[in-house]
């Protein structure tokens, strides 16, 4: 990677980079002015250089500015988390590039619902998770603006022993990072009215809920609290993998879909407590009211249909369709319960669970008895590590007249997508979601990313919903797909670098 320290204005983004300007050390990009608002300066960045290799293995030269801004609130409880970077592209290829009106990648890095810090990054990380280009390096070799925020997480405690990064921290810090680039409208790259957010696992489940949650006065208190700017938080685009959400469902969820299944090992999880929340996630589901074309209203009789048929026979078809005639046959001879018939693949749900396998976590999976999952402690407070955040477990711990903490369900509110979508669904939410998982994903439930894609269609929002076939968890599989759908939903027409399929 090669670096300079360069002080430049805004103007200059179109252009090529100057030659012999005076370096020195990068001052940090934000500041806070008289009024307490944070400014975003233009000035400050360090100009880097990045070879990004595109989804066909060619390499091209990226020359950008990056910014690091040293906290997007004007009150921040922990600066080394509460921080983000701003990569504006300058030329690619050689070939200027203005950024000016550019679309803006969120890109968030949380995953665990753990603390995710940007603090100490010298620039893009060209590599993703699973070895190939990350999104962020696709997207500013496609000429878009990139910002990565960091967030507090539930991990997060100070001296005193109080946890500082629990529910609802991490949603209110991106809400904050989204505020930040709104306020700077005309003084930050990039076009603030066309911000995607991305995110993977909890990142993906918090990726969902900046779209779906935007301007939403529930997290206004949250807000000034740590003196976020006075702009709205309201974001273009979606765009979530294998998201981790609607948590207080989870666990009924979970075994709805995989309560047949065995733990690694073959053991069966316990079958009364499977049994009761899998019985009990019917309800939930004929709450929601949701319906999809072919199917009317969804139930949990007709639910398993509804992702056989909307998700999972596609991706097996998209898969076996793309593979050469040999390596087909010995698919298809290795997998028999998959009937291949004038190019489509045909199953039902229960080979489709036993192909699956081994389920990943026991029951209950998200709000454990023993209070031992990253879920129980996403909903501590004060100096209390972890809470149950169900009825169903806290009564089977402490008896049926227990109670849920006062407030717990405000906090579930705050964090579950799915509370501003149904009913009256929020106006300011995203129109336009991209969302991602593999069909071998037990990390959560497929009918997790299946109700939210049902719900969000039913709205009229563009969905873009895909399962990638004998992928699990963290899968991204047509990342430079996204990148494109990023140009098309936002109308972009600057930059058209070569990104492969």
């Amino acid at each position: 990677m090669q670096r300079r320290t360069v002080v430049k204005g805004l103007g200059a983004i179109a252009a090529a980079p100057a030659v012999g300007v005076a370096a020195g050390s990068a001052r940090a990009a934000g500041r806070t002015a008289d009024d307490g608002t944070l400014v975003f300066d233009p000035d400050a960045f360090t100009e880097l250089t990045v070879a990004v290799t595109d989804t066909e293995g060619t390499a091209h030269e990226v020359v950008y500015r990056f910014h690091k801004v040293a906290s997007y609130v004007a009150k921040p409880v922990d600066v080394l988390y509460q921080s983000l970077n701003v990569s504006v592209p300058v030329t690619i290829d050689g070939t200027a590039v203005d950024a000016r009106n550019a679309p803006i990648l969120l890109a968030n890095s949380v995953g665990g619902y753990m603390p995710s810090s940007v603090a100490n990054k010298t620039g893009i990380t060209a590599t993703g998770m699973g070895g190939g280009t990350s999104r962020q390096g696709l997207a500013l070799a496609a000429g878009y603006v990139v910002v990565e925020p960091g967030a507090r997480g539930r991990t997060l405690v100070d001296q005193a022993g109080t946890y500082y990064g629990t529910a609802p921290a991490a949603i209110v810090d991106l809400k904050a990072a989204v505020r930040y680039l709104r306020f700077n409208k005309g003084r930050i790259p990039g076009n603030v009215n066309r911000i995607v957010s991305s995110g993977v696992s909890a990142g993906g489940a918090l990726s969902c809920l900046l779209g779906a949650s935007g301007d939403s006065p529930l997290y206004e208190p949250y807000l000034t609290a740590i003196g976020a700017a006075d702009a709205s938080d309201a974001i273009f685009a979606t765009g979530a993998w294998c998201p981790i959400t609607d948590l207080e469902h989870a666990d009924m969820a979970y075994e709805w879909c995989w309560g047949s299944n065995p733990l690694a090992g073959g053991a069966l999880v316990d079958r009364t407590v499977s049994g009761e929340l899998a019985a009990a996630y019917g309800d939930y589901v004929a709450s929601l009211k949701l319906s999809a074309p072919g199917f009317g209203r969804l139930s949990a009789r007709n639910l398993d249909d509804y992702l056989l048929k909307t998700f999972m026979r596609p991706s097996a078809t998209k898969y076996l369709a793309a593979l050469p005639d040999p390596a087909r046959e010995t698919y298809l001879a290795a997998h028999p319960f998959i009937t291949w018939k004038n190019g489509r693949a045909t199953f039902t749900w229960a080979d489709f669970l036993t192909h699956v396998g081994a389920r990943k976590k026991n029951a209950p999976s998200f709000d454990a008895f023993d209070l031992s999952t990253p879920e129980n402690n996403l909903y501590g407070t004060g100096t209390t590590r972890a809470r149950h955040f169900t009825l169903y477990s806290l009564r089977h711990e402490s008896g049926d007249s227990a109670r849920l903490d006062e407030d717990v369900p405000a906090k579930l509110h705050l964090m579950n997508p799915m509370h501003h979508l149904v009913g009256k669904a929020n106006g300011s939410r995203s129109r336009h979601w991209w969302i991602r998982l593999g069909t071998k994903d037990t990390d959560t439930s497929h009918t997790v990313a299946g109700n939210l894609s049902a719900r969000l269609t039913g709205l009229g929002d563009d969905v873009d919903t895909s399962y990638y076939w004998d992928a699990g968890h963290g899968a991204d599989q047509d990342p430079a797909d996204f990148i494109r759908w990023i140009a098309a939903v936002s109308g972009h027409q600057g930059h058209r670098g070569r990104l492969g399929r």
